[in-house]
């Protein structure tokens, strides 16, 4: 399972309007790559997969993720982050062992 933040599904939402696309998720997964191994991807679907996992907040935001991905983003809170020293989704992993500087690759 994903929980997603209230701040994310509200971000989710705004972006969804805001790109006009036609889109209706955002997909979120895992590719090998990065400096510790595996990097997080993140990207604007119209439509699920038959196979993909669908998280759904109660406003309608919704996010898709593949079965190999959900194995290693399995209790993952996805929230997004406003900083002024960045901005973007970030996903709080328990299943990471170790994360690099950036934040966007980690191990498991």
């Amino acid at each position: 399972m994903i929980e997603i933040s209230e701040n994310a599904a509200k971000h989710i939402q705004k972006m969804l309007v805001k790109r006009q696309q036609g889109e209706t998720g955002l997909r979120v997964g895992v590719k090998a790559g990065g400096c510790s191994g595996y990097e997080y991807t993140f990207g604007w679907e119209v439509a699920p997969k038959p196979t993909d996992a669908v998280f759904e907040t109660p406003d309608g935001a919704k996010v898709y993720v593949d079965p190999r991905s959900l194995r290693l983003l399995a209790g993952t809170v996805l929230d997004y982050d406003m900083s002024l020293l960045s901005k973007g989704f970030v996903l709080n992993n328990p299943n990471a062992k170790g994360t690099c500087g950036c934040g966007v690759s980690f191990s498991a």
